[in-house]
């Protein structure tokens, strides 16, 4: 990871940023790298407008820690405190001593020659079994900081043990710390002295350009995490569709993505026919009606690579006429985390910049209500392709809101450079039971599928803790979601659950391959085109809790990190 942001984000700091002491408050992110006395690397960030932390960052690579409030050790085993960190191992292991689980659960000891008194160790457990990975240290770091706080810390010292096995340890613990840090921006916004948990966090290393690459990079990502987090946590009328909107807009105003919003109903209903279908009951109130929201970013030099990426935007989910009973509703604010992770992605790469990739994105943003004017079980609508969609059930409303985008976007890869279509989206709860929580499912189209993108980003996905199973698409699926009868040419749901439905998560993304016209460029076609479908119902976070950011790791690290 040495020097991975060198130039991309220093070009950045050149052009939007200035330098401001460490412990001031920052409006716009600010990597200010001076060495002092104390032989600190500072490399603060934050606050604020581009990155919604209201506290620095610290790298520390000196001895001084006077700064500091408390010490949060992050390793497997107290073995592996060495060199620097040897000084904390003792106290450890007379603790050890007395309390056989010190290397299984997090510890707080009271350290004289430690800052603030408070010493913290925060154990990732094994490293080397077969089911191990670089989440332990994300694992150990949140909750090592969620320790910190309850003791009263507000200035911790992250130091994380390096790893031999996992490249991007340093990373994921950083990653951790900061999750754990995250308020929510209706607290932010309600509660002014509560927008911040911390007044400042650092972070320790020895090597300070492997350090300064590994917060750059993390302070990029989170502010993509956050963007996300704030549109996807937030209540179903803090991020109703046009507010969401405004947000975005705001999110990424001045920076290089360009952002368009069409709020016009009509053309919305000319344009996304079944996204109008599924708006229909909003509309007839304003602060819910429908916006489709356009995100583009084009990287410096020759275009290499065009990732075209739809996220699913339902702003709350009542299930429509086919109405969620029996309190399935609640949670349903939620329903809009692949919009908010394809949002989340524009704003990492408006800060990283990466070369050589042009990204476009669509977030398809609804409220399914229902009301006199519902879209119902059983009509036969026509979608922008020209397909005729039965539909099925109007709690599947994800696929409609979606479809149509996806058809647009499939129409404009024809004459993109080496285009992948996706989509994104909270889509089933058959993928929560078919891989249980923390997983993205990846699906391929033909053409993905021969180019090995869902195994090549699996592997990438493990390395950075945001891992993501591989699922595949069959003719059962497709068989499945084809019309029944001469009046439809497809089926949009059965009237079952997904839960409840053999191949319950695979078969929607045949039909979005379908009603978008993507079937007409397959491995056969003269112009195929490389899809894929994630379904981050099971990765997007738990409710109640926070989002996680899901999948925008994942994406980063496959599509960004080797064009810095």
């Amino acid at each position: 990871m040495k020097h991975l942001l060198s130039r991309s984000v220093y070009q950045y700091i050149a052009r939007y940023s200035t330098f401001v002491p460490v412990c001031g408050r920052y409006r716009r992110i600010v990597v200010a790298c001076s060495f002092h006395s104390s032989r600190y690397l500072t490399l603060s960030t934050v606050n604020m407008s581009s990155v919604n932390l209201s506290f620095p960052v610290i790298g520390c690579t000196g001895e001084d820690l006077s700064q500091y409030d408390s010490v949060l050790l992050v390793a497997d085993k107290l073995a592996n405190l060495k060199g620097s960190l040897e000084k904390f191992r003792k106290p450890l292991e007379q603790l050890k001593q007395v309390d056989g689980d010190v290397e299984k659960e997090v510890s707080l000891l009271y350290a004289d020659d430690v800052p603030g008194k408070r010493l913290i160790f925060s154990p990732t457990g094994s490293l080397d079994q077969d089911t191990d990975d670089v989440r332990k240290f994300q694992d150990a770091a949140e909750k090592g900081i969620k320790r910190c706080l309850q003791a009263g810390s507000k200035s911790p010292l992250l130091f994380s043990v390096p790893s031999s096995t996992y490249k991007y340890a340093d990373l994921a613990a950083v990653l951790g710390a900061l999750h754990a840090l995250y308020v929510p921006l209706e607290i932010r916004e309600a509660l002014p002295d509560k927008k911040t948990k911390v007044s400042k966090l650092g972070v320790w290393g020895e090597d300070k350009e492997k350090l300064t690459s590994v917060l750059n990079l993390a302070l990029a990502l989170e502010a993509g995490r956050i963007t996300c987090r704030d549109i996807g946590g937030s209540d179903p009328e803090r991020m109703a569709a046009p507010r969401v909107a405004e947000f975005v807009q705001s999110e990424l105003k001045g920076s290089c993505v360009k952002v368009e919003v069409i709020s016009d109903q009509d053309k919305i209903q000319r344009e996304y026919p079944l996204l109008a279908a599924v708006n229909r009951a909003a509309k007839c109130v304003e602060r819910h009606r429908a916006r489709v929201i356009t995100l583009t970013y084009q990287g410096e030099g020759p275009v290499q690579q065009t990732l075209m990426l739809v996220g699913k935007g339902v702003t709350y989910d009542t299930g429509g006429a086919d109405i969620k009973a029996g309190g399935h509703m609640a949670g349903m604010h939620r329903d809009k985390c692949g919009a908010a992770a394809v949002a989340g992605f524009f704003k990492t790469l408006s800060i990283l910049k990466p070369k050589g990739l042009k990204v476009i994105g669509a977030m398809a943003m609804v409220r399914n209500s229902v009301g006199s004017d519902s879209y119902v079980a059983d009509e036969i609508l026509v979608s922008r392709s020209g397909v005729r969609v039965r539909v099925g059930n109007t709690d599947a409303e994800g696929r409609m809101a979606m479809a149509d985008l996806l058809c647009q976007m499939r129409e404009k890869a024809t004459s993109e450079v080496n285009p992948h279509l996706f989509t994104v989206a909270t889509l089933t709860g058959h993928a929560c039971i078919a891989v249980g929580d923390g997983y993205t499912i990846v699906l391929d189209n033909g053409p993905a599928w021969k180019d090995k993108f869902a195994r090549d980003i699996q592997d990438v996905s493990e390395e950075v803790g945001d891992p993501f199973e591989v699922s595949t698409l069959r003719r059962e699926d497709y068989a499945f979601t084809r019309g029944k009868s001469e009046y439809e040419d497809v089926l949009q749901c059965n009237n079952a659950a997904s839960s409840c439905t053999a191949r319950g998560h695979q078969f929607p993304a045949a039909f979005l391959v379908l009603v978008s016209g993507l079937d007409k460029h397959g491995v056969d076609s003269s112009k195929p085109l490389p899809y894929s479908h994630l379904d981050i119902a099971p990765s997007s976070g738990p409710f109640p809790g926070v989002p996680s950011g899901a999948p925008i790791l994942a994406l980063s690290a496959y599509y960004i990190f080797n064009r810095l």
